[in-house]
């Protein structure tokens, strides 16, 4: 087992994203993963029907006590769906003057279309949490909330990862899952400051079981770069690590259903 992940997320009761798909991803990839949960959600394969948030002063905690005995290689951001949940991280690694890489996942919508994240909590996440990140994961919609553009192409993709980059990140991973969803290829674009733009290509699997693709790419991403890989290193296991999670879904559930977190792979 090596590196040691942090993960400030909210929690799926039916395990397929969130918390759980993230624990499940960074265990699978032989990391350590630690959690520092911001709200709980009562939600199944069909939609989200609750979400109860946890108290900022708490959220605090969580991450002093595991950062202070346990530490961290990575940190890895979920759904933050408060801008008191995301000025409390940023005043927590602020005050510790903390350099941890970190991924984070704007999560906004879950699979079933509920808003994961209240408006006021857009313009902190693009303020605070976003100049931290090492690695910004968004899909094709959170990218265009945070761009305010239209994306229709791989060449819009690459303008809004410019707009991004205003933002602060490091490194902006534009997922284009929701690019020509009748197409047979899914490619994914990583760009990092100072690097040239690569594409990750893969088969697109026709399929509803694909809860928590975002969180598990994310998280094993985060786990990568936990356990000393590069980034475009890091992208490309996580990549081939979802693709097969999806391929090999149980099939469980009415709805959008979770993916296969355990499947063999190599790490």
């Amino acid at each position: 087992m090596k590196g040691r992940v942090l993960i400030i997320a909210g929690s799926d009761s039916g395990g397929g994203a969130g918390i759980q798909a993230d624990l499940k991803a960074v265990t699978c990839l032989n990391g350590f993963a630690m959690t520092a949960i911001t709200a709980l959600t009562a939600q199944n394969t069909n939609g989200v029907t609750g979400i109860h948030d946890v108290p900022a002063d708490f959220i605090q905690e969580q991450m002093r006590v595991v950062l202070d005995d346990l530490g961290a290689d990575c940190l890895k951001t979920g759904m933050l769906s408060q801008p008191a949940t995301i000025h409390a991280i940023c005043d927590v690694l602020e005050e510790r003057k903390e350099t941890i890489p970190m991924v984070v996942d704007p999560v906004m919508i879950a699979k079933g279309g509920a808003s994961l994240m209240a408006q006021e909590a857009l313009e902190a996440l693009k303020e605070r949490l976003i100049p931290k990140s090492t690695v910004l994961t968004p899909n094709v919609p959170e990218a265009e909330v945070l761009t305010g553009m239209k994306i229709a192409t791989p060449e819009d993709m690459a303008r809004a990862a410019e707009m991004l980059f205003k933002l602060g990140p490091k490194a902006v991973l534009m997922k284009g899952g929701h690019l020509d969803e009748t197409g047979d290829i899914v490619r994914d674009y990583l760009f990092e400051q100072g690097a040239a733009m690569h594409e990750f290509a893969g088969p697109r699997i026709h399929t509803r079981h694909t809860h928590g693709t975002g969180c598990t790419m994310a998280s094993a991403i985060a786990c990568g770069i936990a356990q000393g890989m590069s980034v475009e290193a890091a992208v490309g296991r996580a990549k081939d690590y979802v693709v097969e999670a999806i391929r090999t879904a149980p099939g469980f559930g009415a709805g959008y259903g979770p993916l296969n977190h355990a499947h063999t792979v190599k790490v």
